[in-house]
Protein backbone atom coordinates (compact mmCIF):
# COMPACT_ATOMS: atom_id res chain seq x y z
CA UNK A 1 0.00 0.00 0.00
CA UNK A 2 1.14 3.47 -0.56
CA UNK A 3 0.36 6.55 1.74
CA UNK A 4 1.90 9.81 0.22
CA UNK A 5 4.23 8.00 -2.31
CA UNK A 6 5.62 6.25 0.51
CA UNK A 7 5.46 2.41 0.81
CA UNK A 8 4.00 1.00 4.45
CA UNK A 9 6.35 -1.32 6.37
CA UNK A 10 6.10 -3.88 9.04
CA UNK A 11 8.96 -3.85 11.58
CA UNK A 12 9.02 -7.55 13.15
CA UNK A 13 11.48 -7.60 16.53
CA UNK A 14 12.80 -11.02 17.50
CA UNK A 15 14.44 -11.62 20.56
CA UNK A 16 16.12 -13.90 22.51
CA UNK A 17 17.28 -12.37 25.71
CA UNK A 18 18.49 -13.86 29.43
CA UNK A 19 16.22 -13.78 32.19
CA UNK A 20 18.58 -16.02 34.45
CA UNK A 21 19.98 -13.13 36.73
CA UNK A 22 17.77 -10.08 39.14
CA UNK A 23 19.69 -7.69 36.20
CA UNK A 24 18.70 -10.27 33.36
CA UNK A 25 15.08 -10.08 34.12
CA UNK A 26 15.38 -6.03 34.92
CA UNK A 27 16.62 -5.48 30.79
CA UNK A 28 14.00 -7.90 29.22
CA UNK A 29 11.81 -6.31 31.31
CA UNK A 30 12.80 -2.58 30.32
CA UNK A 31 13.75 -3.62 26.66
CA UNK A 32 9.58 -5.04 26.20
CA UNK A 33 8.50 -1.67 27.73
CA UNK A 34 10.06 0.17 25.14
CA UNK A 35 8.70 -1.90 22.18
CA UNK A 36 5.61 -1.33 23.48
CA UNK A 37 5.89 2.57 24.41
CA UNK A 38 7.00 2.84 20.69
CA UNK A 39 3.68 0.99 19.56
CA UNK A 40 4.75 -2.40 18.58
CA UNK A 41 2.24 -5.28 19.73
CA UNK A 42 3.67 -8.95 20.73
CA UNK A 43 2.52 -11.49 18.02
CA UNK A 44 4.23 -14.14 20.15
CA UNK A 45 6.10 -14.70 23.34
CA UNK A 46 9.24 -12.83 22.00
CA UNK A 47 7.84 -11.28 18.58
CA UNK A 48 6.81 -7.82 18.56
CA UNK A 49 5.22 -6.05 15.23
CA UNK A 50 4.59 -2.33 14.45
CA UNK A 51 3.16 -1.15 11.30
CA UNK A 52 5.56 2.11 9.83
CA UNK A 53 3.98 4.83 7.34
CA UNK A 54 7.10 4.72 5.47
CA UNK A 55 10.22 3.35 5.02
CA UNK A 56 12.21 6.23 6.52
CA UNK A 57 10.11 5.99 9.72
CA UNK A 58 10.61 2.35 9.71
CA UNK A 59 14.58 2.98 10.35
CA UNK A 60 13.77 5.89 12.40
CA UNK A 61 12.16 2.78 15.22
CA UNK A 62 14.67 0.39 13.93
CA UNK A 63 17.55 2.63 15.58
CA UNK A 64 14.97 3.61 18.58
CA UNK A 65 15.10 -0.69 18.86
CA UNK A 66 18.70 -0.61 18.56
CA UNK A 67 19.51 2.06 21.28
CA UNK A 68 17.28 -0.07 23.88
CA UNK A 69 19.15 -3.40 22.94
CA UNK A 70 20.14 -4.74 26.30
CA UNK A 71 24.19 -6.39 26.62
CA UNK A 72 23.30 -9.96 27.08
CA UNK A 73 21.09 -11.61 24.07
CA UNK A 74 20.35 -11.49 20.43
CA UNK A 75 17.91 -9.02 18.99
CA UNK A 76 17.10 -9.81 14.98
CA UNK A 77 14.83 -7.14 13.36
CA UNK A 78 12.85 -7.64 9.94
CA UNK A 79 11.14 -5.79 7.97
CA UNK A 80 8.27 -6.61 5.44
CA UNK A 81 6.44 -4.67 3.16
CA UNK A 82 2.35 -4.77 3.61
CA UNK A 83 2.22 -7.36 0.75
CA UNK A 84 4.95 -9.68 2.19
CA UNK A 85 2.99 -9.70 5.62
CA UNK A 86 -0.34 -10.09 4.08
CA UNK A 87 0.89 -13.36 2.63
CA UNK A 88 1.63 -14.66 6.23
CA UNK A 89 0.15 -18.17 7.18
CA UNK A 90 -1.15 -18.77 10.24
CA UNK A 91 -1.62 -22.18 11.59
CA UNK A 92 -3.90 -22.21 14.95
CA UNK A 93 -4.52 -25.56 16.54
CA UNK A 94 -7.84 -26.87 18.03
CA UNK A 95 -5.97 -28.93 20.99
CA UNK A 96 -2.59 -29.00 21.85
CA UNK A 97 -0.62 -31.90 21.39
CA UNK A 98 0.65 -33.47 24.91
CA UNK A 99 4.21 -33.56 25.41
CA UNK A 100 5.70 -36.76 24.25
CA UNK A 101 7.03 -39.40 27.16
CA UNK A 102 10.62 -40.23 27.49
CA UNK A 103 11.13 -44.16 26.08
CA UNK A 104 11.21 -46.72 29.02
CA UNK A 105 14.75 -47.44 29.60
CA UNK A 106 16.01 -51.10 28.56
CA UNK A 107 15.45 -53.49 31.51
CA UNK A 108 17.80 -56.44 31.21
CA UNK A 109 17.31 -59.63 33.24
Amino acid sequence: MLINGYRCMWILVMFDLPTDTKKARHDYTVFRKHLLENGFTQMQYSVYARHCPSKENAVVHINRVEGYVPPDGEVRILTLTDKQFERMVIFWGKVRKPVCQAPRQLELF
